[in-house]
């Protein structure tokens, strides 16, 4: 029963990955002057060797249903091992990291859509597919995750980089007028919601900034999500208009009912990375308003 009791046992990919990437860096970047590797070795060893896996190695849980994949954690697991095995020089981690999203992707991209499914059961058939906004963004984030730290030269890295942008021209067409995407991508009579667009904006803006995507063609895309994400930062400095907490649905109605509310953390951190990608943008991309539309 104690606050810490997941960073010490943890039980879930949910207690470990992103916290365990999020040390690797503090302590990469000399923030964390202490010695954490007890801790991020715990989390480790968590997801290579405690965490349930199906048949084929792939990462899994056994809830909502048994044999259950969750997009969300690509996020909870990859970056933590791409982390480590820069941190360490071992490329054990940044093997097990590709192979595990590979893994993911067989299940879960649905190719002629260019989007992912939140849930994948085994054995389901036919299987529903709802592109959940904030799963798509966890799978966008975990693949800028894995780009910022393989080489240039990785054998990994020209695939991933192709599913990368895959997944950029799927989220383009579906941005809507105001510049959100809604909560289930594809519907658009669904809520449009703010931690997604956050987490877009980022990643899209990172991949301008980094050389990957073309600015002419995304640019744009990227200042009207920031526009929109921005009017949800109330004068406390709140983000409102988050979907809180969501677990894996099998009906629409579970993703158009799920409520937003300030206190959902998910938005937070998203916005801080938006905010600081774009300011980088802008200060390195020209761009004009050519008959009121933003031309780079």
């Amino acid at each position: 029963h104690s606050p810490v009791h997941s960073v010490i046992h943890p039980r879930a990919l949910d207690d470990a990955g992103a916290m365990c990437a999020a040390m690797i860096k503090a302590q990469q970047s000399g923030v964390l002057q202490k010695d954490i590797k007890p801790i991020t070795d715990n989390y480790i060893d968590y997801i290579l060797t405690k965490e349930f896996r199906l048949k084929d190695g792939t990462l899994a849980r056994n809830r909502p249903q048994p044999n259950t994949l969750w997009l969300d954690d690509l996020y909870m697991s990859l970056p933590a091992l791409v982390q480590k095995g820069k941190f360490s020089g071992d490329a054990r981690y940044t093997d097990e990291a590709i192979k595990q999203f590979w893994l993911f992707c067989e299940k879960m991209f649905v190719t002629e859509k260019g989007l992912y499914r939140h849930g994948w059961v085994e054995g389901m058939e036919p299987h529903p597919a709802f592109h959940w906004a904030r799963a798509n963004g966890w799978a966008l984030l975990t693949k800028v995750e894995l780009l910022n730290v393989l080489p240039e030269g990785h054998p990994a890295r020209h695939a991933l980089m192709e599913q990368f942008k895959r997944h950029v021209a799927g989220l383009a067409p579906l941005q809507h007028g105001t510049g959100f995407w809604h909560q289930l991508l594809d519907k658009n009579d669904s809520y449009l919601e703010t931690s997604a667009t956050a987490i877009y904006a980022y990643c899209i803006a990172r991949g301008i900034n980094a050389g990957w995507l073309d600015a002419q063609a995304y640019g744009p895309m990227v200042l009207q999500a920031w526009n929109a994400v921005q009017t949800k930062i109330n004068r406390e400095g709140q983000v409102e208009g988050t979907c809180v907490g969501t677990g894996m649905g099998f009906d629409p109605a579970f993703y158009y009912y799920r409520p937003v509310n300030k206190f959902a953390a998910h938005g937070y951190g998203p916005v801080i990375m938006a905010g600081a990608e774009v300011y980088q943008l802008i200060a390195e991309k020209k761009f004009v308003i050519n008959d009121s539309s933003v031309q780079f």
